[in-house]
């Protein structure tokens, strides 16, 4: 049901840690090791709720060596930070909508 998937995709971001890692992901890919400084968040938290994020499918992450990077895999997210108002991030000066 579509509604579901919209709710539990709404819900992701209603927490003030997840919404603040993907307001900083809106510049591109980062490792945790760079996420969690900017949030004020411990490592452990930070590593929690992205990995909240990814099974929302709001992010993807791809292994660099020992390193883990996230990025904004529904570019959903990028017309709800406009419509906030939001003008900073690499995705929000493209086209922020599902090309497919």
């Amino acid at each position: 049901m579509k509604n579901r998937e919209d709710v539990r995709f709404l819900k992701a971001l209603a927490d003030e840690t997840r919404f603040k890692i993907v307001e900083l992901l809106l510049g591109g890919k980062r490792c945790v090791c760079e996420i969690f400084p900017k949030v004020k968040r411990t490592q452990s938290t930070v590593s929690l709720q992205l990995s909240k994020l990814e099974q929302a499918g709001i992010l993807e992450s791809t292994r660099e060596g020992q390193k883990v990077f996230y990025q904004i895999k529904d570019y959903r997210v990028c017309d709800i930070f406009k419509a906030l108002g939001h003008k900073e991030g690499r995705c929000l000066k493209t086209k922020c909508c599902m090309a497919e």
